[in-house]
């Protein structure tokens, strides 16, 4: 009988080299594959700025070859500036606090690389995420759920459609972090004490104002900082420093906190507001994905997340339309923020997500 053939997405780090060691070990046929995704003037020679660097590339390289698997170098530089680094620099300029993450995972981990294993005549790709797939024979349809780990990853795949959950595996959904680290030393993989990466991979030290100036080759104007009866309180740098929640930062000081609560980026203001303005009790969310079934009719009593490490805030979800959600939670949330994905589970079901698109307050 013939192996079963996977293309694995290396980065460079411990989560992949183990999910590589782990397959083999369950009787796979193990090609690696880095991908190439910043384009040559965002790429450095240090991996500390991110996965993908240069040394990323020849760190999966070295685990290719302690493993014994093949390893490939795949150029998917332009579809990346498109749909994750273009979609980024827009969104912020829109006033909006986008997740590239979870643009490169729909964009390119689980579309462009899945295409591409398909054509090369691989049966699945896989990667190093924490989270489980499974399918379920009474409802005819793939699942996606949450690891059975701490390090639960399955807020940022949320939008997995079901051919790709049927092409993809994810060996590390039973595994803690720490059983990793303790498999890469037993194996001696060359990755195993080397740190996870933390940072957008293509913004240096977090400073995505200055990646945007950059990009656009344009400053952010100044504008108004306003409060939420439109009195104007001083004058803000540029809408792509600030995000909803923010304190720090603003250079202007009040006699108590004072916080981003929205941004408008057709006036160029900046609202502030005190502690309690930075409370919603619901949600609209758009670009909906569903897992378990491909429309919701009726609303169903849900947990949900704002934020990737956001605690689960119960909630009901309500049907508006093919495209839009509302969510409305029992308890309000703090600093729900337009750009980012908001991700629905039942218990470690996860049901679906979207991206926020406003958040309403009942007073």
């Amino acid at each position: 009988m013939l192996k079963k053939k996977v293309l694995l997405g290396m980065s460079g780090g411990v989560d992949s080299a183990v999910a590589a060691l782990l397959l083999l070990k369950q009787g796979y046929e193990v090609t690696g594959v880095t991908m190439k995704l910043r384009p040559d003037k965002y790429m450095s020679e240090s991996s500390s700025g991110g996965c993908c660097s240069l040394d990323d590339i020849d760190d999966a390289r070295r685990v290719a070859y302690k493993l014994g698997i093949d390893h490939l170098v795949l150029n998917f530089t332009e579809a990346f500036n498109t749909d994750v680094i273009n979609y980024f620099v827009q969104k912020y300029l829109c006033g909006r606090t986008p997740n590239p993450c979870i643009a490169c995972n729909q964009k390119i981990k689980f579309d462009a690389l899945l295409k591409k294993a398909l054509l090369l005549g691989y049966d699945h790709i896989a990667t190093g995420h924490y989270a489980a797939i499974e399918y379920d024979n009474q409802l005819n349809r793939w699942l996606l759920k949450k690891a059975n780990s701490k390090k639960d990853q399955s807020y940022v795949l949320y939008g997995m459609q079901q051919y790709q959950l049927a092409h993809t595996l994810m060996p590390l959904s039973n595994i803690e972090k720490s059983e990793v680290r303790e498999l890469a030393h037993k194996y001696d993989l060359p990755v195993a004490k080397k740190p996870d990466s933390q940072e957008i991979c293509f913004v240096q030290d977090k400073n995505y104002a200055k990646f945007i100036e950059q990009y656009t080759g344009k400053s952010s104007p100044r504008g108004c900082f306003m409060d939420e009866k439109g009195v104007i309180l001083g004058h803000h740098s540029g809408i792509t420093k600030y995000t909803i929640g923010q304190r720090k930062g603003l250079g202007i000081a009040f006699g108590e906190p004072r916080y981003v609560t929205k941004i408008d980026a057709s006036k160029n203001t900046i609202v502030l507001g005190k502690d309690k303005d930075q409370y919603s009790d619901s949600l609209i969310a758009k670009s909906i994905n569903f897992i378990p079934f491909s429309n919701l009719h009726k609303k169903i009593n849900i947990s949900a997340k704002i934020r990737y490490q956001a605690k689960p805030a119960e909630a009901t979800l309500i049907p508006i339309n093919a495209n839009n959600v509302r969510v409305e939670f029992k308890v309000s949330q703090k600093a729900v923020t337009p750009g980012q994905s908001v991700v629905f589970y039942d218990g470690n079901l996860v049901i679906g997500g979207g991206v926020i698109e406003e958040s309403t307050k009942y007073n």
